[in-house]
């Protein structure tokens, strides 16, 4: 009796720079702000792009997170996370893309945006770009 092979649905691939700008995209939906894309494929081997967020909490970071996991599922699995407990640096690793998010004051205590101020920034939409923190009222 011949077998007969099912094939599973293959997910849709994004490129590097369509998973960073969905990744900006994303933590724009959950209230993230002072979101920036970097192209480091030229000045690193790590990663093609690298994506730097601030959120207004731990809370806030956290959902930010999950909002980018749950958003990205469909492209595929995250290779690795960090941090997402404690929710005041939580890195997450997509292989092209690598994904920070902070604290404000974390973001700058460690300067990240200054560490990899020679990679070109990915041009993001007006409204995900001009994002600023919500002054408390």
């Amino acid at each position: 009796m011949p077998v007969t092979k099912t094939t599973v649905a293959e997910k849709p691939v994004l490129s590097s720079q369509e998973r960073a700008l969905k990744c900006a995209e994303l933590a724009y939906d959950k209230k993230a702000f002072d979101i920036r894309a970097l192209e480091i494929s030229k000045v690193s081997s790590i990663a093609d792009y690298l994506v730097i967020i601030s959120g207004n909490s731990d809370k806030q970071n956290q959902a930010i997170a999950d909002g980018i996991r749950t958003g990205l599922k469909q492209y595929g699995k995250i290779q690795d996370i960090e941090g997402e407990n404690e929710g005041k640096w939580i890195v997450m690793d997509y292989g092209d893309v690598i994904v920070h998010i902070f604290s404000d004051q974390l973001r700058h205590y460690y300067k990240l945006d200054e560490l990899w101020h020679m990679a070109p920034e990915l041009d993001l939409p007006e409204e995900i770009r001009s994002a600023r923190k919500e002054d408390d009222f």
